[in-house]
């Protein structure tokens, strides 16, 4: 069971089940696009994601899932210990 921190939302499980189900490296706007969801949305989650350790930030604009964030989703991280 995963174990969310009160900073996080169901939108921030969905953004990183997609870098983990896809193993690639992508931006908000391709993130977006699967989710259904504006690019600037996309864009504040990854940022607050990227920030407590959960996603990493490749280059401007691109991103890809943790070990941490790999961790979190098998439910072996309580994300309400990351740094806030």
């Amino acid at each position: 069971m995963r174990k969310r921190a009160e900073w996080m939302t169901p939108f921030d499980d969905q953004i990183l089940e997609v870098l983990h189900s896809s193993q690639l490296v992508l931006s908000p706007s391709i993130i977006a696009f699967n989710l259904e969801r504006s690019r600037e949305g996309v864009s504040k989650r990854l940022s607050e994601l990227t920030s407590h350790g959960l996603v990493e930030k490749i280059e401007r604009g691109k991103y890809e899932i943790s070990g941490k964030g790999e961790a979190y989703l098998a439910g072996d991280l309580d994300a309400s210990e990351l740094n806030e």
